[in-house]
């Protein structure tokens, strides 16, 4: 039995075949038509794997833009999609960091169940929106390349300002300034959205671990290694884009669920 999971995200859609194992797995720009976006992924992802949509017994959507998918049976939340995802690689996890495009989230879990969450989606700040206008300001290519440079750093810079057009500002000037250098300005930056998203996850009480960290971000070994030094604990993460995935993959595994039981 087939069943495959989309996540459409602000920035990036992403969909996962599954059948108690990953099959395959596809990630694209998501761009400003959703629904497009997640056709679209969602035929090339079983073309990765060669199947046809016949042979998929069940599709889920979750993400921002899951009220968009015309061809999926059903849609759950990314936070409950993210819990189902993160356990598959960690069933130990107890605490899950999910930063994305447009919105940061701290989850409480328990063997896959959601028990509690905090979410920031009221402001670009501690998102990965936030990093990309940081990269553009500082002429960086990647986030990746962001989080390399930043390790780096001897001398991180306190950026105080937490609203995103006044912290571009804010980066702008103290490069002009020649205050701090590059790796120092961008390990500042991680710091702040750090402490930003930290802030959500000590909101939920005593920070149980394991913690894990998903999401794009979760790829910038900066962020993780500055929400280590904020949080005090160790955090894992999956490897390869598979931080990326969990929500595709967790709505992959409940369709999987679901399907089983009506069979």
């Amino acid at each position: 039995m087939i069943t495959v999971g989309v996540d459409v995200g602000s920035l990036t859609t992403k969909a996962v075949v599954y059948d108690g194992k990953i099959l395959g797995y596809y990630i694209s720009q998501s761009g400003h038509q959703f629904e497009r976006a997640g056709i679209d992924v969602f035929g090339k992802v079983l073309d990765k794997v060669g199947l046809k949509k016949d042979d998929v017994a069940y599709v889920l959507g979750t993400g921002y833009g899951r009220y968009s998918l015309p061809f999926v049976n059903d849609k759950v939340t990314e936070i409950t999609a993210h819990a189902k995802g993160v356990n598959y690689f960690f069933p130990k996890a107890r605490t899950i960091i999910d930063i994305g495009g447009q919105d940061s989230k701290a989850i409480k879990v328990q063997n896959g169940i959601v028990k509690d969450f905090m979410m920031n989606d009221k402001c670009a700040a501690g998102t990965g929106r936030f990093i990309e206008v940081m990269a553009n300001a500082l002429s960086v290519e990647s986030l990746d390349e962001m989080g390399r440079l930043s390790l780096q750093s001897k001398n991180p810079a306190k950026i105080s300002s937490m609203c995103t057009v006044f912290a571009e500002s804010e980066v702008i000037s103290l490069f002009a300034e020649k205050k701090y250098s590059k790796v120092d300005i961008i390990a500042g930056i991680h710091n702040s959205i750090a402490k930003r998203v930290g802030g959500l996850v000590k909101r939920l009480g005593k920070i149980e671990e394991d913690v894990v960290f998903v999401g794009g971000v979760a790829k910038n070994i900066g962020v993780k290694k500055a929400l280590e030094n904020e949080l005090r604990v160790k955090i894992y993460s999956p490897e390869g884009d598979y931080p990326q995935l969990t929500g595709a993959l967790g709505a992959a595994i409940i369709a999987y669920e679901r399907a089983s039981n009506k069979k």
